[in-house]
């Protein structure tokens, strides 16, 4: 299925809302009973950073059934809120305040702010991730946070009931956080480190609070879990965050301490998704990322460096684009670390920091950006016309859509009808809401 770069023009945008509500009818849309102030049983939360004329920073309540607004309401969440994390039971949201730091804690179901936790880290420490648990508990990297007789960086444990925090594990440039899907191991990647940093959630507040730090990797910047835990594939970044060679390093987490396995070399890694038994991996594979004009399949662009997309089969730890030119996958250069699969295969993949070219406002020639559009069925990778960096992706299980967060501004694509719906909240001419717009989290689509 190939998914056009083109705008929607807004006189047929009603249109293509009834057949995307029609879509979403037949594929099974959400009968909940209409939960906190917005009235909304499908909603989906969005940041939105800064003070406007008519707008305050907080989270923007969307109606995910239809993409509209239902009021101009928000919650608050601090003075530029931005990354969020949601427990896996949809009842809780993070949200960290930019500015200062701060963690708001969000009662999803009600709308509401149950109060702010105050990071130990200085303001500015860059917190990049986060995760929030099920049984109550959320973990939070500061890279920054001073330690008593360590190197500054700690894993910061918030209790979500009483928003005290009960524990600060030493982990010195703490930057990255993930959990396996039984919310037991979580694994914590530094900065300029070669090791990885494993954490039992429910001995973080007793004097065993770190299960190993395993040695060996590349680089490691982040890490997806088998379903049922087993397994953690780390993306080694390689050389492009300071390291040799990119690649993907099984750990094996059944083991005490967790033990290496096989590494699969790709030609960049600092994302990744596991769908079914195909491992996707994003990223530059060095500083720059190789010359667009090398990569064959690469379509003709103004940019010169272009980033990489690897497939691999985890059953046979094979990877068939692992530097053949003639075959590999090229995207958006940049620092790779959103990626996100809609409903009907369509892989989304998002960076910071890439090449852009042209001018979203004024569309004359190529325009392009931070998101490349990989279709899992042809192989083929659109590029949307649009510029900037890429700071939220979500999609939908009950419809086929997706949302993006690119250059502050929300898109909604929809995949099935092979078209963008244009629902952009604050380019220039098409102002439906006021402000900067950096992450989503769908609440009631899971």
């Amino acid at each position: 299925m190939r998914l056009r770069t083109s705008f929607v023009h807004k006189a047929a945008y009603s249109l293509v809302l009834g057949l995307v509500a029609a879509t979403v009818t037949a594929c099974g849309g959400s009968k909940r009973s209409a939960p906190g102030p917005s009235g909304l049983s499908t909603r989906v939360f969005v940041t939105q950073s800064v003070a406007a004329p008519t707008a305050r920073p907080g989270i923007i309540v969307v109606n995910g059934f239809n993409d509209t607004l239902p009021s101009a309401a928000e919650i608050p969440a601090g003075a530029s809120p931005g990354l969020m994390a949601i427990t896996s039971d949809r009842k809780t949201v993070l949200v960290l305040d930019a500015a200062t730091n701060n963690v708001s804690i969000i009662n999803a179901s009600k709308e509401s702010s149950l109060g702010s936790v105050a990071m130990p880290g200085p303001p500015g420490s860059p917190i990049t991730s986060m995760v929030a648990l099920a049984s109550g508990a959320a973990f939070v990297p500061d890279p920054s946070a001073p330690v008593v007789g360590s190197p500054p960086g700690a894993v910061v444990a918030i209790n979500l009931a009483t928003g005290n925090i009960f524990g600060t594990v030493s982990v010195p440039n703490a930057q990255t956080i993930v959990t396996n899907a039984q919310e037991s191991q979580l694994l914590v990647f530094s900065n300029d480190s070669d090791s990885v940093t494993v954490l039992s959630p429910n001995l973080v507040d007793s004097s065993n609070q770190v299960t190993a730090v395993v040695a060996g990797f590349d680089r490691p910047v982040y890490a997806v879990f088998s379903s049922d835990g087993s397994t953690a594939y780390v993306v080694n970044c390689g050389l492009e965050c300071g390291g040799v060679q990119a690649s993907v390093q099984l750990l094996n987490m059944t083991t005490t301490p967790p033990s290496l396995g096989a590494k699969v070399s790709v030609n960049g890694a600092t994302t990744a998704l596991l769908q079914g038994s195909t491992l996707y991996v994003a990223g530059n594979g060095s500083p720059s990322g190789p010359l667009c004009a090398s990569i064959a399949n690469a379509a003709a662009t103004a940019a010169q460096h272009c980033g990489t997309l690897d497939l691999i089969d985890i059953g046979t730890l094979q990877d068939s684009y692992f530097n053949n030119p003639a075959v590999e996958i090229a995207i958006p250069d940049g620092y790779h670390n959103r990626i996100d699969m809609s409903e009907n295969g369509q892989l989304f993949i998002g960076s910071q920091g890439c090449t852009n070219v042209g001018d979203v406002n004024n569309p004359v020639g190529e325009v392009r950006g931070c998101l490349g559009i990989f279709n899992t069925s042809t192989a083929a990778v659109v590029i949307p016309p649009d510029n900037g960096d890429v700071t939220g992706l979500q999609n939908f299980s009950t419809r086929f859509a997706e949302y993006v967060v690119e250059g502050n501004r929300l898109r909604v694509y929809n995949t099935q009808l092979d078209s963008l719906l244009l629902n952009d909240f604050v380019t220039t001419g098409t102002i439906i809401y006021p402000g900067q717009f950096v992450d989503i989290k769908a609440v009631d689509f899971f």
